[in-house]
């Protein structure tokens, strides 16, 4: 674990090298630690190899360079009712998140689209979409461990892979008036969760709060514009929109403790997120969160 005031780092190795009880034991109270004070960690030795990342972030740094009218080739059919649609996209002028993007589900689906250019950029990045998938399930075992729930529980509940996704990001150049749009906010302080080489920063996200009934965080994050043009990939380990969310009995009846949150189907979760960035707020603070299932 880091030190107080930093982004917590745990060390996956154990996992990959099967280090024996003890190593995995330490491995999994360091991430429910983090979860129960951040909702962040920064993963380290993760099985994602170090060279595809870096490989990945050229190449949308070099997609993302392109002339607008390259990008726009491959933009999502005018009315598209898909909460989150395959292609490229830009955020509205009025929003504070200012970033252009490139959204890429499982190539089995046949939902995406690729430019043309630069070369070897879809094949780098179908294999980081692999790759993550892969981490995601390890680390939703993971989570189950940290749970006490039954082996396998958040597995069974999360067997549909079909609505997981990767975003390719480019975040233009902070102005004067506008900065923000990485930090996360612990006990009332932003915790800085700068780049770091051949790290991955892991979020638990808002589904499992609900499900620890509150025991495991999912806190405010926003990202710090630079003075230069920012890239970054974020993975989306999705629920499929038809699945129920709300407390574990494990959280509440079984340790005499009231939800804190009314169940939801998770596809009103993603519509009220979709609201975020189609009609986004023009202060961060002022995002629509998981909050508004709070009871």
């Amino acid at each position: 674990m880091a030190a107080s005031g930093a982004l917590p780092v745990v060390d996956l190795a154990p996992f990959f090298t099967k280090d024996g009880k003890g190593g995995i034991a330490g491995a999994t109270e360091a991430v429910r630690q983090a979860c129960q004070t951040h909702g962040f960690f920064r993963a380290v030795n993760h099985g994602v190899p170090v060279e595809l990342m870096a490989r990945a972030l050229d190449l949308s740094a070099a997609f993302f360079a392109l002339p607008d009218e390259e990008k726009a080739k491959i933009q999502p059919a005018q009315g598209s009712r898909v909460p989150v649609p395959a292609g490229y996209g830009r955020q509205p002028a009025h929003s504070a998140d200012k970033n252009e993007y490139l959204v890429v589900f499982d190539p089995k689906l046949g939902l995406n689209a690729y430019p043309a250019e630069p070369a070897g950029f879809r094949e780098t990045v179908e294999e980081c979409h692999a790759k993550l998938i892969e981490l995601g399930l390890l680390i939703q075992d993971i989570l189950n461990e940290c749970m006490d729930l039954p082996p396998g529980f958040l597995k069974d509940y999360n067997d549909d892979r079909g609505f997981d996704h990767m975003t390719a990001k480019r975040y233009f150049p902070a102005t004067e008036e506008e900065n923000d749009g990485v930090g996360v906010l612990t006990d009332g302080h932003w915790v800085p969760a700068e780049p770091a080489c051949g790290s991955i920063i892991v979020n638990i996200g808002d589904v499992i709060q609900v499900l620890s009934n509150n025991k495991l965080k999912s806190v405010t994050h926003r990202v710090v514009r630079k003075p230069a043009h920012r890239h970054s990939f974020a993975f989306f380990f999705n629920l499929h929109g038809d699945k129920w969310v709300e407390p574990l009995p494990e959280f509440t009846a079984k340790i005499g403790e009231a939800p804190r949150y009314r169940g939801f189907l998770y596809r009103e979760y993603q519509q009220l997120r979709v609201r975020n960035k189609t009609l986004p707020p023009v202060r961060p603070e002022d995002v629509v969160n998981i909050t508004h299932y709070a009871i």
